[in-house]
């Protein structure tokens, strides 16, 4: 039977086919009948993705009853956690994750086998594949009833199908986008605004294909009984202006809500539309969310590594990261100094533990490539200071800066920081460690600065950090004698970034400048105000009310920054 082929790849005609419910999705060539017993066949015939009619909404509705018992922010922490401590492969680390979720015994076999299916699950052979399906019916079949269930149809091996089908479509489709996500990922953006620019300008899913189960029309074409017609998601997608409200490039990412963005906007076509709109679309992203901290964290290294040191301005709430995350800033740091005059505290009293955690968690949900001023770790136990690197490695954090300066202006023995150092190294191997000496700070043991760093460098450490340190001869000097990056704080008396540079330093920070320049800036505002001056700087600069209440709504909204005036 010859059979025409109908192509769209204009934005409007994909979505118009997508929700035709005419246009079904085809078995693969090689599924031919149902197959007997658990096999690629039997599936291929079981499951909502290759149905259609009642059958399609029965099985859909036993997947969506899967999914409501996963909460979306759990399983982006669960598959945080799964990526940052086992060397499996994405796809198996998004079946695990979401497997545990769903309270499924042994998920990592149940991993294994997924990953053998989804192999072969759109198409293709594979002499294990009848094998694997067979295992996962044993170890997901069984698994006990689910409160308000809808009715199960075919039984047991119905709801086994409908659990094979949502781990298989997750394990490739999530992997894929967040392949794609990292590759675009310039770590300045929010992870759900990167992951929205993604879906549409390079979608996991390129192409999509469906045949007529009756006469239809798409876009004025007759399509006729048995057609087959062809989706370039891609292409759609990148169109100008796809969607306009209908789904754009930003996704309406919101801060503190994990995939909340992503919930209020409209599909984009890569989750298809009603119908058959992806009833996983919430989970998905949560789960790319979660894989990509981890991604773009080991990527923080890296950018301690090139000729043009890091320039690393240090934020002390939501907003201020974000204001700096929207003016371009790949990473932004914290300042132990802001958080603790912020809660009330003195700086370097370790009394700020929770606070800088929270920041952490904060700035984790909302995205943002950060690393964090833990002052001596608020402890002298390492076993204390290692549990603390893992709380900030879970928030999402990409590196913690650790003292070795003590509150009454003395320095910590070369033994405690090098065991603070081994000992986080050991828990969180992948949490960029920048080891800092207060000898410059604190004016004290000045000639014991490089045999300090030498020390934590041999322990473990990723960088070391010599604030107070201007003098451009020394610092070329301790830049050369060391194997790990340079940090050294910016000091407007010192030398340049330029400068810096070609002494081979790689990381410059602000400190707590940017805080006590705010703190100057709102008190000279309201003097002037009292003086019935303009408090308006000469320079501009001040962001409206609608622009920092965007910062805590969706950080890709705000641009300028630095041009903004009343």
């Amino acid at each position: 039977m010859t059979r025409t082929v109908h192509e769209f790849d204009r934005y409007e005609d994909v979505r118009a086919a997508l929700a035709d419910p005419h246009l079904v999705p085809e078995l693969p060539p090689a599924a031919e009948g149902r197959g007997e017993g658990a096999s690629m066949a039997w599936l291929r015939a079981s499951v909502s993705r290759f149905s259609s009619g009642q059958a399609h909404a029965r099985r859909r509705a036993l997947v969506e009853a899967e999914l409501r018992r996963v909460d979306p922010a759990a399983l982006r922490r669960a598959v945080a956690e799964e990526s940052g401590a086992s060397g499996q492969d994405m796809r198996k680390q998004v079946v695990c994750a979401l497997a545990g979720e769903l309270g499924l015994r042994e998920p990592g076999a149940v991993a294994e086998a997924v990953s053998v299916v989804a192999g072969v699950y759109f198409g293709g052979e594979d002499a294990g594949a009848d094998a694997a399906v067979a295992q996962l019916v044993e170890l997901l079949g069984d698994a006990p009833p689910r409160e308000h269930e809808p009715s199960r149809g075919g039984g047991g091996l119905e709801v086994a199908a409908a659990r094979i089908c949502l781990l298989v479509q997750a394990c490739e489709a999530t992997a894929s986008l967040v392949r794609h996500a990292a590759a675009a990922d310039d770590g300045a953006r929010p992870v759900e605004e990167l992951l929205a620019e993604t879906l549409r300008r390079d979608p996991p899913v390129r192409e999509l294909r469906r045949v007529a189960a009756r006469a239809t029309r798409v876009a004025g074409r007759e399509v006729a009984e048995g057609d087959v017609v062809l989706l370039d998601v891609a292409t759609a997608s990148r169109e100008e202006g796809a969607g306009g409200d209908e789904g754009g490039g930003r996704g309406g990412a919101a801060h503190g809500g994990g995939s909340a963005g992503f919930r209020e906007a409209t599909v984009p076509l890569a989750f298809g539309a009603q119908p058959r709109e992806c009833p996983g679309r919430e989970h998905a992203l949560a789960l790319a969310a979660g894989l990509l901290r981890p991604v773009r964290r080991t990527r923080f290294a890296g950018l301690h590594h090139r000729e043009v040191p890091l320039l690393l301005p240090n934020a002390w709430d939501h907003a201020s990261a974000a204001a700096l995350a929207a003016e371009g800033f790949e990473v932004v740091g914290t300042t132990s100094l802001g958080v603790a005059a912020a809660a009330g505290l003195p700086d370097g009293s370790a009394a700020t533990a929770d606070s800088t955690v929270e920041l952490a968690r904060q700035l984790g949900w909302a995205g943002f490539l950060f690393t964090v001023d833990a002052e001596s770790g608020f402890s002298d136990d390492p076993a204390q200071v290692a549990e603390l690197a893992r709380r900030l490695w879970a928030a999402g954090a990409a590196g913690i800066n650790l003292e070795d300066g003590r509150e009454d202006g003395t320095l910590a023995p070369v033994e405690t920081h090098v065991a603070k150092v081994e000992a986080i190294k050991a828990a969180v191997p992948e949490l960029f460690v920048n080891a800092r000496t207060d000898t410059y700070w604190s004016g004290c043991r000045q000639d014991e600065t490089a045999d300090r760093l030498l020390a934590y460098q041999e322990a473990g450490a990723d960088g070391v950090f010599v604030p107070g340190l201007s003098d451009p001869e020394r610092i070329g000097a301790l830049a050369a004698c060391l194997e790990v990056p340079l940090n050294i704080l910016y000091t407007p008396a010192g030398p340049t970034v330029a400068e810096l540079a070609a002494l081979g330093v790689r990381r410059v920070s602000l400190g707590s400048l940017l805080y006590r320049t705010a703190l100057g800036a709102a008190v000279s505002a309201a003097r002037a105000v009292r003086e019935g001056r303009d408090p308006t700087p000469a320079t501009g600069g001040v962001p409206s009310y609608a622009q920092v209440q965007a910062l805590c709504s969706d950080a890709g909204t705000l641009e300028g920054i630095g041009t903004m005036s009343t």
